[in-house]
């Protein structure tokens, strides 16, 4: 298996989930929670590209701070990432169930959202050097 193939294909699904919730953010009244999981979502493609670029097995997780944590074993760096994306990790299934808690989502935690998981994206692709 090509694990840089791999790896940029995860990094083109992180992309497409970064773009949607930037996208959804120009509309109007957008969807917080949306954006939210968007953003969420391509923060954990992005570290799930940079494991398989380093020929790891890609953990089924939706849990930000273990896939830190794992490319931390790598890269030390990762752990300046466990305080911004903790905000994020709710996002994975707490506002798509209404059922789950709190899924009353503010448009500026949906923008806070996107800028973290764009901060995110550009901290893997400089490890990386594919920025």
């Amino acid at each position: 298996m090509d694990y840089k193939d791999l790896a940029t294909k995860w990094f083109n699904k992180a992309n497409n989930d970064l773009i949607a919730g930037k996208y959804i953010l120009t509309m109007p009244d957008p969807p917080a929670d949306i954006i939210c999981f968007h953003s969420q979502q391509s923060v954990e493609k992005y570290l799930k590209g940079f494991l398989a670029f380093h020929k790891l097995e890609i953990p089924r997780t939706h849990e930000l701070e273990e896939l830190i944590s794992r490319c931390e074993e790598i890269d030390s760096e990762f752990s300046e990432l466990h305080e911004i994306s903790s905000e994020l990790s709710s996002y994975a299934v707490d506002v798509r169930y209404p059922m789950e808690g709190n899924y009353d989502v503010t448009i500026e935690e949906a923008r806070r959202a996107i800028d973290i998981a764009g901060k995110i994206k550009i901290f893997v692709l400089n490890k990386l050097k594919l920025s």
